[in-house]
């Protein structure tokens, strides 16, 4: 008797708890990826042309002397995106604490050395997260139709943001990083999906920001 007690709160208290969570996972991660996956495009060439190409931030470099290969993946895609016509301004979007760390400072210097004029740039210090990016693009620069230019494995989320928020938005995924080097944020990618979910529809994102027209 005690036994089958004691297996019963197991299961209960434990083994349903952690079923449930990874029952979550799955779902969140398959709701994003299926209801996006086709608006995702690893070349220019199907991409119409848009106005504004969103470049969601990352930092410059993953130890002092040790480039970050998705930083420089996720430039070069924006490059050729405003190289080959596709849009006419680029707005990078990413964190800044400090001026020792500035994704979009960073991010602008990278432009700037592949050919990007700066008239042609825009910057948002404020994009600390994904949905910050997206939501600011909206409400802050007025644009409610862009190209979002971010790794393979985050345009998805990216987008899922978007179709929440009222954007009509594709994504050009930027060349992939091999597993070896992007394993732990593609990890983390797969729980920052279900933290879109709960954000987009149980927290529900803020309807306060300014809307800067003209941008």
């Amino acid at each position: 008797m005690a036994r089958k007690r004691w297996l019963s709160n197991f299961f209960w208290f434990v083994l349903f708890p952690l079923l449930l969570g990874a029952s979550a996972i799955v779902a969140c991660n398959l709701w994003i990826v299926l209801s996006t996956h086709g608006r995702v495009y690893a070349s220019t060439d199907l991409i119409e042309a848009h106005d504004v190409g969103l470049v969601l931030g990352t930092s410059k470099n993953v130890a002092p002397d040790t480039p970050n290969q998705h930083f420089q993946n996720r430039l070069a895609a924006a490059a050729k995106l405003y190289e080959e016509g596709k849009v006419t301004k680029l707005l990078v979007s990413g964190y800044r604490d400090s001026r020792y760390y500035d994704e979009t400072e960073d991010m602008i210097e990278a432009l700037l050395r592949l050919g990007v004029p700066k008239v042609a740039i825009l910057s948002d210090d404020k994009g600390a997260r994904t949905l910050d990016s997206v939501e600011r693009a909206k409400k802050v620069f007025g644009f409610d139709r862009f190209v979002i230019v971010s790794d393979d494995f985050h345009v998805g989320r990216a987008l899922f943001i978007a179709d929440r928020l009222g954007v009509e938005a594709v994504a050009l995924r930027s060349k992939s990083v091999d597993y070896g080097s992007s394993g732990r944020v593609r990890l983390r990618e797969y729980f920052a999906r279900v933290k879109a979910v709960i954000d987009l529809y149980v927290w529900n994102p803020s309807e306060d920001a300014p809307v800067i027209a003209g941008l």
